[in-house]
């Protein structure tokens, strides 16, 4: 029997499926560490999770050994992301955080026998926790907000709502 040490969203395990059966095909040396992951995870649905586990998205602090503490994003690609803040979770380091909880620590080993300790300190953001919380009065919402919305009357910079033409106001083809 193996020991559930990880939680992992029903969104998170599909993902983890469809990245095994992918890297099985190429006998990608991060498989064993897959089904691992797989096998010793609990699976939460989607809004049920704690706060503190970290998901695809979060943004987590971690140490690596005796290190200094990092701060990112667990990502699916690292495509999109500014240089030295996402981590994806294709990535040793990534696949071994995905689904820890705070104060956690886990030996991440390769396959050569090498391991490293890796301790998530905090999850300082989680998307779905960040979904379910509503604002109190005089608190800030956590993550996303929207920062200007114009009405259809009303334009930034004093622009022109529509571009307007008439009968006779094209100018044709010499214009161009």
């Amino acid at each position: 029997m193996t020991r559930t040490i990880y939680r992992l969203t029903t969104k998170d395990l599909a993902i983890l499926e469809a990245m095994l059966i992918r890297r099985r095909g190429f006998a990608d040396a991060i498989v064993p560490m897959l089904e691992r992951k797989l096998a010793e995870s609990s699976i939460v649905p989607v809004g049920m999770l704690e706060p503190d586990v970290a998901t695809l998205n979060s943004r987590v602090v971690f140490r690596v050994d005796e290190g200094a503490p990092e701060t990112r994003t667990l990502m699916l690609g690292d495509a999109f992301a500014p240089v030295g803040s996402g981590l994806p979770v294709g990535t040793w380091r990534g696949l071994c955080l995905l689904g820890m909880r705070a104060g956690q620590s886990v030996l991440a080993k390769r396959p050569d026998g090498s391991g490293e300790r890796i301790l998530l300190e905090d999850v300082a953001y989680q998307p779905d926790a960040a979904r379910q919380a509503t604002p109190t009065a005089g608190q800030r919402p956590r993550g996303p907000r929207l920062v200007y919305s114009a009405t259809a009357d009303r334009w930034p910079l004093g622009g022109a709502g529509k571009i307007r033409q008439t009968e006779g106001d094209d100018p044709g083809p010499s214009a161009a």
